[in-house]
């Protein structure tokens, strides 16, 4: 699922009720409050205890009750795979169990912050719907949380066997779904993601750039000078200069 095909966002619904149809699906997830749902006959009341499925052009209308709260996570028909479109679809009301309760809590708190980036809100999305539909993690979705954590911090020593064993993968399955995904090694992707990192605090501030190695993940400045005039041609101090040079002019 590519960040263009979901879209997420905190609503608070009315006491007058609202009649609404649409071409993409939509999950409610009460935050706070509760709201009565209708779709296509079916109703109920949902709570932070209770959430809701909209499949693709199904009628529906919903009621405030009370002060209220909700998650909406608005997917692309296409984007999402027709066996979990059906099942979710078929009981539309969901009870929430530990898990998926504390992830919609986490993910409100992110939006409250404005700090969930499209990587983490791909990554918690997997992990949500695993949770709806009573599963383990799957693989794919496995990987999508390790990116994430490593793009939040990646100075970390992300070793390719302490990324396997933060993703609960065997480390010839991470290679294997590296290659199927995103056709790269595991320690391939994390140096691109290292040199985007270092390239973005470069371009946006004034970090002494020893100081810029050292959060991206590089032993020290030669080795992240090494690292871009090999990939870039560039040294560190050039491509700052270049990049502020190249900032809109206030």
């Amino acid at each position: 699922m590519q960040p263009a095909d979901l879209a997420i966002s905190i609503r608070s619904y009315g006491d007058v009720r609202s009649t609404d149809k649409h071409d993409y699906a939509q999950l409610v997830l009460p935050l706070q409050g509760a709201v009565m749902l209708d779709i296509e006959g079916r109703q109920a009341r949902l709570d932070p205890l209770r959430a809701a499925f909209v499949a693709p052009g199904a009628w529906h209308s919903q009621l405030g009750t009370s002060h209220n709260r909700s998650l909406i996570l608005d997917i692309a028909a296409p984007a999402l795979p027709a066996p979990l479109r059906d099942q979710l679809g078929e009981r539309p009301f969901h009870a929430l169990n530990a898990a998926s309760g504390k992830l919609v809590e986490f993910m409100g708190l992110m939006l409250d912050q404005q700090a969930a980036p499209p990587a983490a809100v791909q990554a918690w999305l997997g992990l949500l719907m695993d949770s709806l539909t009573l599963e383990s993690p799957q693989p794919r979705t496995r990987l999508a949380v390790l990116m994430a954590a490593i793009s939040a911090d990646p100075g970390l020593p992300w070793s390719t066997e302490r990324m396997a064993g933060q993703a609960g993968l065997s480390v010839s399955r991470l290679h294997a779904l590296f290659r199927e995904e995103h056709h790269a090694t595991p320690h391939g992707w994390l140096q691109a993601t290292r040199m985007q990192y270092a390239c973005t605090l470069l371009a946006r501030g004034s970090l002494p750039i020893a100081d810029i190695a050292c959060r991206a993940g590089f032993a020290d400045q030669s080795a992240l000078t090494r690292a871009m005039r090999n990939s870039l041609g560039q040294t560190p101090a050039a491509y700052r200069r270049q990049a502020q040079e190249n900032l809109p002019k206030s």
